[in-house]
């Protein structure tokens, strides 16, 4: 029975940890306890998912080390998790938690299971001559941006809190102060980690791991002689969802590798990714995707190449190797038409077209292909689309170097249009994204010791579609002296 007394509150902050990872998956992962922070502090918390959660967030802020690493809240059973990788196409056969703790599975009052981790918590076996630590800058980016895809209603995983541990990290660009982001997650299972298991020929273990992501994500499958079949189209269809939204927003996840598909269906490692501003397919923002590999076009490409070997994992697990092969190629064969479907969805609702019709394909291909090449802004462009339906056309039209196109585009579009199209059209496409020279001049203020400019930035995108006075800022593309965006991996 659980304690629910003042006393036990105090000890827990309404953490209400069942840990069935560590209870039932012995051997995929390696007991190991955060680093002990020197000078703990809390500096961002998530009061709105602390509510959610069923914590308490007054004990929360009292507790600077159960986010910082050392002290940890009643019940936590602290663990490093095992899982391989495709990175940038080639395999790697052990990652895993280099710089992460999986601190428990807390259970809210709604009954749902979540994942609390820490990131910059300290080495692990896993950490290949890694510090272990983090930044603050990056670990502020992480929560920035996820709360940001959340508000947006795109499955992601969540952040907390981030705390400063009281030492500095040593990086190219000096030291700098460290920290902790504490994520919240339905789970930290990704094609990765059965990939590790596959790899080592360990069918026994890789079976276990798969039956519990099935209890965990789909416990209607459970029990199902065809549910590793049924589980792949499953996390086909959450991972066709995933990109297709992302892609209606314009963002770059930037390194889209397979230990960063998360079978949940959520956004998950916020490290190199960025909005695309200007619309321009090939737009890369990492610093070390030189080849293109996780541009915004070539999303949806890698989408269908993380599933692929998504199947090669669960493949020794589907009984006869050469039907198993069949079922697994007709699955992956239909990958691109689902994902297409899904984008179509997406782009239906962000144009406010009526019902559904054979030419709206051509009809939001038609859109990208006049902005393509004329410098304009995604997200402006599809928000302006509301005047466009008012009927004043100037404000979309301004975007546009040259909008020739576009007026050839908006009769076709008109003629599709929901009759609630305006009010629609400032329900589907936001006005305020996290802008990239917004995003860095909040993350180099905070490493300066000022968070103002950080808690605004958050407060603005974690409100991305209300019109009011005072938000232009937020609203605009960066400034032309800005220059190229570039991002970072593994800072």
């Amino acid at each position: 029975m659980t304690d629910l007394s003042p006393s036990a509150a105090a000890r827990t902050g309404g953490f209400r940890f069942d840990n069935t990872w560590h209870r039932n998956l012995a051997g995929t992962y390696v007991e190991q306890a955060p680093d002990t922070a020197p000078d703990p502090k809390l500096i961002v918390l998530n009061d709105a998912l602390a509510a959610e959660l069923g914590l308490d967030a007054a004990v929360l802020a009292q507790n600077p080390a159960w986010f910082a690493g050392g002290a940890l809240p009643e019940g936590a059973a602290p663990v490093a998790l095992a899982y391989a990788g495709h990175q940038f196409g080639g395999f790697s056969p052990q990652l895993g938690d280099g710089r992460a703790h999986l601190i428990g599975e807390h259970v809210a009052p709604d009954g749902r299971r979540w994942d609390l981790q820490l990131k910059g918590s300290g080495r692990t076996p896993f950490s290949r001559g890694g510090d272990g630590k983090a930044a603050l800058g990056p670990m502020l980016r992480e929560y920035v941006i996820s709360e940001a895809m959340a508000a947006l209603s795109v499955p992601t995983t969540r952040s907390l809190a981030v705390a400063l541990t009281g030492e500095d990290v040593r990086r190219e660009a000096g030291r700098l102060p460290g920290a902790v982001v504490a994520r919240i997650a339905a789970s930290h299972l990704r094609v990765g980690t059965f990939q590790f298991w596959a790899a080592r020929g360990d069918h026994a273990t890789l079976a276990r791991v798969v039956d519990y992501a099935i209890a965990r994500h789909d416990p209607d499958l459970t029990g199902r002689d065809d549910r590793v079949l049924a589980f792949f189209d499953r996390v086909t269809t959450r991972q066709t969802r995933l990109v297709a939204a992302w892609m209606g927003l314009g963002f770059v996840h930037g390194v889209l590798n397979t230990d960063n598909v998360a079978l949940s269906g959520e956004t998950i490692d916020y490290g190199p990714c960025a909005f695309m501003e200007a619309y321009a397919p090939g737009t890369v923002f990492s610093s070390i995707d030189h080849q293109g590999r996780y541009a915004y076009a070539n999303q949806p490409l890698i989408l269908g190449w993380n599933l692929a070997k998504l199947a090669e994992s669960l493949l020794p697990l589907m009984g006869n190797a050469e039907a198993a092969v069949i079922l697994l190629n007709e699955r992956l064969a239909q990958v691109e038409a689902r994902y297409r479907a899904e984008w179509l969805a997406v782009m239906r609702n962000k144009l406010a077209l009526e019902g559904e019709d054979g030419g709206d394909t051509d009809l939001a291909e038609g859109f990208l292909a006049a902005m393509e090449g004329q410098g304009a802004d995604w997200t402006l462009a599809f928000r302006r689309l509301t005047d466009a339906a008012a009927g004043d056309v100037t404000p979309l039209r301004a975007l546009f170097a040259d909008p020739a196109r576009l007026d050839l585009w908006l009769p076709l579009w008109r003629a599709r249009l929901r009759s609630d199209a305006p009010a629609h059209l400032r329900r589907a496409n936001p006005l305020v994204i996290p802008r990239n020279h917004m995003v860095e001049a909040a993350l180099q203020a905070a490493e300066q010791g000022d968070l103002a400019p950080f808690r605004a930035l958050v407060a603005e995108v974690t409100d991305p579609f209300t019109d009011r006075p005072g938000r232009e800022a937020y609203a605009l593309p960066a400034p032309s002296g800005f220059g190229d965006y570039v991002t970072f991996c593994g800072t």
